[in-house]
């Protein structure tokens, strides 16, 4: 298990290779809310042959830490002057999705990888058009799986908040020690079966993500300001992406991922019939494909 000090907070990062006597451009793959680099591991591999695959559990999620407490950075402070810059970067983090693409250009910055392609899933998506836009010259192409802009409801927006709140708040570790518990939390994010252990991952990433970084982004990324932003994000893309949505998502439905691609000439859009929020899971193949033809 590797470990990387970004911005002041300790990230989990792994690297899925094949040998080559030749060297490979790096793809960087982007989980989504409440997830980890655990769920891309099947696609890295598959991609590996061609790729050098770069898996990250971005800040508060997964195996990556959250932002410390006030009282830890303090005693942080008071170690070394390094310490102290790194300190005081901790108290400026928040969880704004422009932090965390702050946070990837920061990681490439430290690998010293100055061009990648990118991979980025749901919320991931997201940050993965802000960093497009903030560093074109870095990336050669992106692929945006359950993405999309959505238009601002308040009392929709304002449920939601509520029901996020609950969700994250009440989490107990049991709960993943129930027999099919697995099954009944992805039943909303699937169309077809995916196996038990990549369910089983993704609810145990969700019960030990960090609960202000949890909450937080659910404020963050579902909001007016976003609602509001996206929109020209997308439109000023000019980075080549491929956006693949999910015929039966019901988390970020296909029509909002052809409302983006409708803004914009870079986006090419494919929705991926039989599939919901995880396509590159429940259907790997056709995935695979759709990647694999838009990369060559």
């Amino acid at each position: 298990m590797s470990y990387i000090n970004i911005r002041g907070i300790e990230h989990y990062y792994e690297w899925i290779k094949q040998p080559s006597e030749t060297q490979k451009p790096v793809m960087v793959f982007i989980h989504g809310w409440a997830g980890s680099a655990r769920y891309w591991q099947t696609t890295a591999q598959a991609l590996s042959e061609n790729f050098d695959c770069l898996l990250y559990d971005m800040r508060g999620f997964g195996r990556s830490k959250g932002k410390p407490s006030t009282l830890e950075a303090s005693e942080a402070i008071a170690e070394s002057q390094s310490i102290q810059e790194e300190a005081e970067a901790i108290q400026e983090l928040n969880y704004e999705l422009e932090e965390y693409a702050y946070d990837l250009a920061a990681l490439l910055d430290k690998l010293q990888l100055q061009k990648v392609y990118i991979n980025a899933h749901s919320m991931g998506a997201s940050i993965a058009t802000l960093f497009l836009n903030r560093y074109p010259q870095q990336v050669s192409k992106a692929i945006l799986t359950c993405s999309g802009v959505f238009e601002y409801d308040e009392k929709a927006f304002a449920a939601f908040h509520k029901f996020g709140g609950y969700v994250v708040k009440f989490r107990p570790r049991w709960l993943g020690k129930i027999p099919f518990v697995d099954r009944m939390f992805m039943a909303r994010f699937l169309h077809r079966s995916i196996p038990a252990s990549e369910r089983q991952a993704f609810l145990e990433d969700f019960l030990v993500a960090d609960y202000e970084a949890a909450l937080g982004t659910i404020f963050t990324s579902v909001s007016k300001y976003q609602a509001e932003v996206m929109p020209g994000e997308f439109e000023k893309l000019t980075v080549p992406t491929l956006l693949i949505s999910g015929e039966y998502d019901q988390i970020i439905p296909a029509n909002l991922g052809r409302k983006a691609a409708a803004l914009t000439d870079k986006v090419q859009l494919v929705v991926m019939k039989d599939t919901a929020h995880f396509p590159m899971l429940e259907d790997a193949e056709t995935y695979l494909k759709v990647v694999q033809e838009f990369l060559s």
